[in-house]
């Protein structure tokens, strides 16, 4: 049940970064913000490293591998929020519930049972429900939008959809990612501790990224940076919510498939979020669908 609370976290949590990094990206660009909270969640969690001593060189090899898996997954999981329509990157987001469930599965040997089954069917129900009306908002206000300019020429048309295109394998990709790296979590928590495992994680995630700021010479706006606080709160709710997720990881009874329903939780504060702090339409359709997400959480949580 403790494991079950854990992920309950991270899920709610991760939906409130999902609002504060879009505040966040208000004042600074995608790679400012994440830099700068990557490093700053490193500080709150370098106190520990005495306690992140003693890994064996294979296991901060696997490490490094987790940590450039994430590196390159928030690279381009935000260059395709950048780029394509939101409505459409929330659709191929909901991919990662079925990568891993199926990793679960597959590499970790884990039993799909009835329950678990039609939960998944739940939440992906509620999650398409809740991305297909904000696709139809947006195809009416671009139909609006091209009444007002004109006829859009074969051309534009044609061009828009080879840009979506790499934009979506981007959006994909890191859906892969992500779930290879919770499978990862699984694996490496059964040899070392939490602290271990977040310390190392953070210490390689930050190389990273300053080495991709050296490599492609990243011009960083320190005065706007240096004032926005919701990278602080971002950094803050980083940490607990990934220290959270390592314990649930290291329970032996927890399972990858259950937790991948629960992570989806975190489209309630989305929608909240959408409501209180960006003040969006239509909350009492979005709140249904969370409703149904629910459902298919309890149906899963319930069989496990």
């Amino acid at each position: 049940m403790v494991w079950i609370l854990l992920v309950l976290f991270y899920g709610l949590s991760k939906g409130a970064r999902e609002v504060m990094k879009k505040k966040a990206l208000q004042k600074n660009s995608v790679i400012e913000v994440l830099v700068a909270y990557t490093v700053l969640s490193f500080v709150f969690v370098a106190p520990t490293a005495g306690q992140a001593m003693g890994l064996e060189g294979k296991w901060l090899f696997w490490i490094a591998v987790k940590s450039f898996v994430i590196f390159v997954a928030w690279i381009v999981s935000f260059k395709a929020i950048e780029k394509m329509p939101i409505s459409i990157y929330g659709v191929l987001d909901l991919s990662r519930v079925l990568f891993s469930t199926f990793l679960g599965v597959i590499i970790l040997k884990e039993e799909m049972t009835a329950y678990r089954t039609i939960g998944l069917v739940f939440v992906i129900v509620g999650l398409l429900m809740l991305k297909y009306k904000k696709k139809e908002k947006n195809i009416s206000t671009e139909a609006v939008g091209a009444k007002a300019v004109g006829t859009v020429t074969l051309d534009a048309v044609k061009r828009t959809d080879s840009v979506a295109m790499i934009y979506v394998f981007f959006a994909i990709l890191s859906c892969i990612l992500n779930a290879v790296s919770g499978t990862m979590d699984k694996v490496l928590m059964k040899h070392m501790t939490t602290t271990q495992l977040q310390f190392w994680y953070m210490l390689f995630l930050v190389i990273y990224y300053l080495m991709y700021m050296f490599i492609t010479r990243v011009k960083v706006n320190w005065k706007a940076l240096l004032k926005n606080y919701w990278i602080i709160v971002l950094s803050v709710l980083f940490v607990l919510a990934d220290k959270a997720l390592f314990i649930a990881n290291g329970i032996e009874e927890s399972r990858v498939t259950v937790m991948t329903l629960i992570k989806q939780s975190g489209c309630i504060m989305t929608i909240l979020g959408g409501k209180f702090v960006f003040h969006e339409k239509n909350i009492g359709y979005k709140l249904v669908c969370a409703g149904i997400v629910i459902v298919g959480i309890m149906i899963g949580v319930v069989g496990s």
